[in-house]
């Protein structure tokens, strides 16, 4: 028999943004457990310890209540690869923050990655669109500076950046969903080093002349 998950007491008023908060926290813990199609709006206020009216007072419906924590969670990872590229001037360092920030994104966030990179709702174009952007905008910041020291067109930079992102995400959901033998900074270190490996093979803008694809 199924252990029943306790539920929260029912709790005393909050402010907007306070109660705002908790109900998104709650509601990561149902969709990422039962999946958006199986997760009730029902279950979500019991688990929050609010009635169905203050729910729906802050997200008028459960696909609502889902976009706002799929937003939440795709800016958390493209302010995230923002912070890393900013850490330090140095590209080798770059590249190793920015893999440890998607390797940390997948081990501590509560499995929010889930909803972003695993969601069953992705047919829905308002989540595509949220799923695509992280992966958009976090390429965009790294072909960015890409660009800028390597020279390269822009079309090879973003592809170079894709290519990157790609490696860092799916790398560490395997990881992850393989229940690897390696430590996470191990994983980190062999991924790093590999895109290393591929992208400091481009000079440097100031050291060389780039023949890219115009």
């Amino acid at each position: 028999m199924t252990e029943a998950i306790p539920m929260r007491p029912r709790t005393s008023r909050l402010p907007r943004t306070a109660r705002r908060a908790q109900l998104l926290e709650v509601a990561l813990e149902v969709f990422v457990e039962q999946g958006y199609h199986s997760a009730s709006m029902d279950e979500i206020a019991e688990r929050a310890g609010v009635s169905k009216p203050v729910l729906y007072q802050h997200f008028p419906g459960k696909l609502d209540l889902y976009l706002a924590l799929l937003e939440t969670s795709c800016d958390t990872v493209i302010e995230g690869v923002r912070t890393a590229l900013a850490s330090t001037q140095d590209n080798r360092q770059r590249v190793q923050a920015t893999m440890e920030l998607w390797y940390d994104y997948v081990a501590d966030q509560g499995a929010a990655f889930r909803l972003v990179f695993e969601s069953d709702l992705t047919s829905d174009p308002s989540v595509r669109e949220q799923v695509d952007r992280v992966v958009e905008e976090s390429a965009a910041l790294v072909a960015e500076v890409i660009r800028e020291d390597t020279g390269l067109p822009l079309a090879a930079s973003h592809l170079l950046a894709v290519s990157l992102v790609g490696m860092g995400h799916v790398g560490a959901r395997n990881w992850l969903s393989q229940d690897s033998s390696l430590t996470r900074s191990e994983a980190v270190q062999l991924v790093a080093g590999l895109a290393w490996r591929g992208i400091g093979g481009f000079p440097r803008n100031e050291d060389d002349n780039i023949q890219g694809v115009e």
